[in-house]
């Protein structure tokens, strides 16, 4: 059995890695509830703005935790394309959640199947992202704590819509962005809590990139993706149906560019 340790780099990556899904939460709650105020491409955009808000921060979340991961008599190397896939598959389902939500006739199963597919989504990314991970050795999970796990993600993201979407108010919205951090962070945990690791010692070369090499350049662009477009947000007039997405879009994509 090799001794795990999940807080390796102490108490900075549980705290930064819920901040993180904090702040996508937020955004990705906020662009929703725009969505819903916006109609035809506006709406689509804040839709996938939202999509890309909450599956980054997720993303985020889950490899800034991962920076604290660590295995005793293992190093652990990560699949650059796994890794990636991880990140899309997590915007992608997302996604899902997010416009069944936005355009949903009634807001009952807008929230129900929204919070699914927005937990699923969760849920996917992180085994998938652990599906990413190469070590000496073989991972193994215990079945109940992973359904455990996937049924925290979709009790949250459902408890998060419900906050946002049916009861509005600018507490609620930090309560609800409160609610998705910590749901994401404690389905993270529990997931983790649910891995065992049989080592297989060997002096082999492991396939992947290190920790540093690849994950940590990547949260820093996502990290300052929903840093700046969460200060668009906050800082763009609200109500005005005209307002569109697309420059913020546009500004996003030119600030990256430069």
């Amino acid at each position: 059995m090799g001794h795990m340790d999940h807080f390796s780099a102490g108490w900075v990556t549980p705290v930064l890695s819920y901040v993180m899904a904090c702040v996508g939460s937020a955004l990705g709650l906020r662009c929703t509830v725009r969505a819903l105020q916006a109609e035809g491409s506006a709406k689509r955009n804040w839709l996938l703005l939202a999509s890309l808000a909450i599956g980054s921060g997720i993303w985020t979340m889950h490899f800034v935790a991962m920076l604290g991961f660590s295995v005793d008599g293992s190093p652990i190397r990560y699949d650059v394309p796994l890794t990636a896939l991880s990140l899309l598959i997590a915007v992608a389902v997302v996604a899902a959640g997010v416009f069944t939500a936005g355009y949903g006739r009634s807001r009952v199963t807008s929230v129900l199947l929204g919070g699914l597919g927005t937990g699923l989504g969760v849920a996917a990314m992180h085994y998938t992202g652990m599906a990413a991970l190469n070590l000496h050795g073989e991972v193994d999970y215990d079945p109940m704590l992973v359904i455990a796990s996937v049924l925290i993600a979709v009790a949250a993201a459902t408890a998060a819509l419900t906050l946002t979407l049916v009861v509005r108010g600018p507490l609620l919205a930090t309560v609800a962005a409160l609610v998705m951090g910590l749901a994401v962070s404690s389905m993270h945990y529990t997931a983790m809590y649910a891995v065992s690791i049989s080592l297989a010692p060997s002096s082999a070369a492991l396939p992947g990139a290190t920790a540093t090499e690849f994950i940590f350049p990547l949260a820093v662009v996502l990290g300052s993706f929903l840093f700046l477009a969460s200060a668009y947000v906050a800082l763009s007039p609200t109500g005005k149906r005209h307002e569109s997405a697309a420059e913020l879009l546009r500004e996003v994509e030119l600030s990256t560019a430069a």
